[in-house]
């Protein structure tokens, strides 16, 4: 058995192509895709977080009000960028956000990937300690945030409040109890894998990550994932760490599955460089009849490590149609494989 959810990056046009034309639309839309995807039986809607960019954003108000519209499905994030980010401020929306929703928040973090502007977190007030770069301050406000995440209190009370002090030194409110064991790292590499390990996060992997051997994506990502594993091990948790990789998958049922993604041009990896020095290796698309499909997703051993599958959806092709993507997935394809 295998978690199956989808993940959107809430992109939006305002062309004559696109089914979602603005931020509103992408916004309203994503609400509905998870209330449909709940009611297919999707075990978890997951939505991107870029800046400057015709993309979903700021993600507590989306994650809150799709957990006040749904009952089960899990939600979350992969990822949220940590350099933007203010650990406190940060912790009271995920608090809220997560009680709105009845403990249902599985939210990724990390570092972050390029982004639409030269150093955009400095916009937002953030800039690294000397002798630290960005990735170092994503990472610090992430410790940060777990931290907040434990409940303890930490701040001394004024001695004349406006409203009365529990006793003792006073933490940030609300407090979500068990969200801290459902915090996520997306991890680009194997060290950034162990590190989040060794920290009690759960991994995300996605379509990208850096390429450290040469090898395919899928058998890099195994090998990560059982890097991550083995840190978790030596670290002493004791509870199980999730795990999910992020794949674009889509059953050729009809003719427009087959206009949409059926030419075949995505079979392969694809290298390329996320800035002057670091190399990265993009994961292939899978598009195929279903016993085809099924065959080829057999062979993919990061997503046989991992127990949850997010899938990427293509928002701007409107709710419908993806329900569709995501009905096809969860029918004729997931039982094959022992998904369901």
């Amino acid at each position: 058995m295998k978690k199956i959810g989808f993940l959107s990056f809430g992109h939006w046009t305002p062309s004559a192509q696109s089914r979602t034309q603005s931020a509103a639309d992408a916004l309203l839309q994503s609400i509905d895709l998870a209330i449909e995807a709940e009611r297919l039986g999707m075990d978890g809607a997951y939505f991107r977080v870029h800046h400057f960019a015709q993309q979903l954003a700021s993600p507590f108000p989306l994650l809150a009000a799709v957990g006040a519209k749904t009952r089960k499905i899990e939600i979350g994030t992969a990822v949220i960028d940590m350099r933007y980010e203010n650990p406190h401020y940060m912790a009271e929306e995920a608090g809220a956000a997560d009680l709105i929703a009845g403990g249902r928040l599985q939210l990724g973090i990390s570092r972050g990937s390029p982004e639409q502007v030269i150093d955009g977190w400095r916009y937002f007030g953030y800039r690294p300690i000397e002798g630290e770069n960005d990735a170092d301050m994503g990472r610090q406000h992430a410790e940060e945030f777990l931290e907040l995440l434990r409940g303890r209190g930490f701040a001394r009370p004024n001695p004349r409040p406006m409203f009365p002090n529990p006793p003792g030194l006073l933490r940030l409110e609300p407090h979500s109890e068990g969200l801290l064991d459902r915090i996520w790292w997306g991890s680009a590499s194997n060290a950034t894998a162990a590190w989040a390990a060794k920290r009690g996060m759960n991994l995300q992997t996605s379509t990208l990550k850096f390429d450290e051997t040469g090898e395919p994506l899928h058998i890099q990502q195994a090998a990560q994932i059982r890097a991550f594993r083995a840190a978790w091990k030596e670290a002493g948790h004791t509870r199980t760490p999730r795990i999910s990789v992020s794949r674009s998958i889509f059953a050729l049922l009809d003719d427009r599955d087959r206009a949409y993604f059926g030419r075949g041009s995505q079979e392969q990896d694809k290298i390329g460089f996320l800035d002057e020095s670091t190399r990265a290796i993009f994961g292939r698309s899978y598009a195929a009849e279903p016993d085809l499909l099924i065959e080829q997703l057999r062979k993919d051993e990061a997503i046989a490590e991992a127990d949850t599958l997010l899938l990427t959806v293509p928002n701007q092709l409107g709710v419908a149609y993806n329900v569709h993507v995501i009905e096809a997935i969860l029918t004729a394809v997931a039982p094959a494989l022992g998904w369901r």
